[in-house]
């Protein structure tokens, strides 16, 4: 399934996918992958200087993370350009939810927020609980 959020003329899709390779259920770790493409329809150059992640997990636990760029890389995106890649979440509970931000800057060093959907985090064949 995949998720889709747009602000001020940049898209964010999200597509989770269960790692069960990397998890290990009975020690109390889930894995999961989230692939994300960002694709600027504005008339504007950005570049993603930073990301701001909440991650909830079953139980109602809460992580907050920040930091600069994505997988190392702080892309910058002129109209019609996109950008993908993939990152991972460990979650100690067999699903959850994420959600966040993305601080973008123009050209003209105007600073903004680009909304990430939230997604669900659920196993496979699992309902899907995004609220």
């Amino acid at each position: 399934m995949a998720y889709e959020a747009t602000t001020r003329g940049i898209v964010v899709r999200v597509r989770p996918e269960y790692l069960p390779q990397q998890s290990d259920p009975e020690a109390g770790l889930w894995a999961w992958a989230y692939h994300i493409e960002l694709v600027n329809l504005s008339a504007e150059t950005v570049q993603l200087v930073a990301r701001h992640w909440i991650i909830t997990d079953a139980t109602g636990r809460v992580e907050q993370v920040q930091g600069l760029g994505v997988v190392g890389e702080q892309p910058t995106l002129r109209p019609g350009e996109s950008h993908a890649y993939t990152s991972g979440c460990p979650l100690p509970t067999p699903s959850g939810t994420m959600a966040g931000s993305y601080l973008m800057i123009t050209d003209g060093g105007e600073q903004f927020h680009v909304e990430i959907p939230a997604f669900s985090l659920d196993l496979p064949h699992a309902p899907r609980t995004v609220n």
